[in-house]
């Protein structure tokens, strides 16, 4: 299935859902991003991009969000099903290097177990 079928299933939208993420998800920082990470159920996992208005002007929070559902798109094949995961940019994010980025942003969904095994 692709994410075009999928369509707005792939992006946490519910307050409800995100909540419970906030609230009982396991949290990994890094230099770029904060990540929550909850079990909610054996559907396809859905993630949650939050930006909030400390970030920086509207420019600046729509391009972190742009960036963060790419990334999102690249991995979503691959991430185990069932998970509900929240992100929150920070503004080094945007200064960096696009594969800086992904390798951080696949490093951390590896080091929680997020990413389903690799086929050798």
């Amino acid at each position: 299935m692709t994410l075009k079928a999928q369509g707005r299933d792939v992006f946490l939208r519910s307050n409800r859902d995100i909540q419970i993420v906030k609230h009982h998800g396991r949290r990994i920082s890094t230099a770029f991003f904060n990540l929550l990470a909850y079990k909610m159920n054996d559907a396809p996992s859905r993630v949650g991009i939050i930006v909030g208005k400390r970030f920086g002007n509207a420019v600046r929070r729509n391009r972190a969000k742009r960036v963060f559902r790419e990334l999102v798109r690249h991995v979503y094949p691959n991430l185990v099903p069932g998970q509900g995961l929240l992100v929150f940019p920070k503004r080094d994010a945007l200064l960096q290097s696009r594969e800086g980025l992904v390798q951080a942003w696949e490093t951390s969904l590896e080091r929680f177990h997020l990413l389903r095994p690799r086929a050798y």
